[in-house]
């Protein structure tokens, strides 16, 4: 039956959910001229064409005060030697960014000597369920080097072969 919710599937999906490796992300933008980021492992392409990717926020999320239509976005998906700017964007924290090298590109905070960084612009946003899921426009794409962070079973890492 749609719509019904079957007696413990929340917690079954999210301990089935904690057995799916996700490549780690800082989302970054300008909030009232500040530099802001958030840890991320909600994001994925959409589209090919037009070039389209989702970034999900959870909705009690402080950076989600500043996203509006059109606002650049950088997507800075992390390499596996960078846990500790994962675990800093993850955190409350002063400021973030304070000993991290980045550069404004095009509007949007790139974080330098990531494993890759999309510059994006959010063309909607729909909240579903505890997330607000952004659906934006992909402006340019660089790869990086070295291997992706992971994030499974609740642990950072690298999953991939050497």
């Amino acid at each position: 039956m749609t719509g019904v919710t079957r007696v413990g599937v929340e917690s079954d999906f999210r301990s089935a959910m904690r057995n799916v490796a996700s490549a780690v992300s800082v989302v970054t933008t300008l909030v009232d001229g500040r530099p802001r980021g958030l840890t991320v492992s909600a994001f994925d392409s959409l589209s090919m064409s037009p070039p389209l990717m989702t970034v999900a926020l959870q909705d009690t999320s402080s950076l989600l005060a500043g996203i509006s239509v059109g606002l650049p976005l950088g997507v800075n998906v992390l390499r596996s030697d960078q846990e500790q700017i994962a675990s800093r964007f993850a955190h409350h924290h002063e400021d973030r960014f304070a000993g991290i090298e980045w550069l404004l590109d095009h509007g949007a905070p790139r974080l330098l000597n990531v494993h890759a960084w999309f510059r994006l612009t959010v063309r909607e946003s729909l909240r579903v369920g505890d997330h607000v899921v952004l659906i934006c426009d992909v402006h340019d794409a660089l790869p990086g080097r070295g291997r992706p962070l992971t994030y499974h079973n609740g642990k950072f890492g690298s999953h991939w072969p050497h």
